[in-house]
């Protein structure tokens, strides 16, 4: 059985990989790792979409642990969060490594024919 502690690490991977999931809001990230400290007005320019659906994918983002907006009334100043996704390359890294040894599974070899 699962740790607590590994459970709530895997919700919150989880919960990136969700927010990940669309491409709008893989523009938004995009557009951050190269302009960071974007103001939401620029995100909605650089996007193309309504400023609605692109405050919903910030606020998604936002929600993940993504990214972190600071208030600069009247803006809102957005940026990559420090680090956010290191826990979710690790993952990738861990589940690309093919073991070979350990395989359960084998693919069979097709006769020619």
């Amino acid at each position: 059985m699962m740790k607590p502690q590994q459970d709530l690490e895997d919700a919150r991977m989880a919960a990136m990989a969700k927010a990940l999931g669309h491409p709008a809001r893989l523009r938004i990230l995009r557009l951050l790792a190269r302009t960071p400290g974007c103001i939401g007005g620029d995100i909605v320019d650089a996007v193309g979409l309504a400023q609605s659906t692109v405050s919903e994918h910030l606020r998604i983002l936002k929600d993940a642990g993504v990214i972190e907006g600071q208030i600069d009334p009247p803006r809102v100043c957005y940026s990559l969060k420090l680090g956010a996704l290191r826990p979710l390359s690790a993952l990738i890294e861990e589940l690309d490594v093919i073991r070979s040894e350990s395989a359960c599974c084998v693919t069979p070899v097709r006769a020619q024919g």
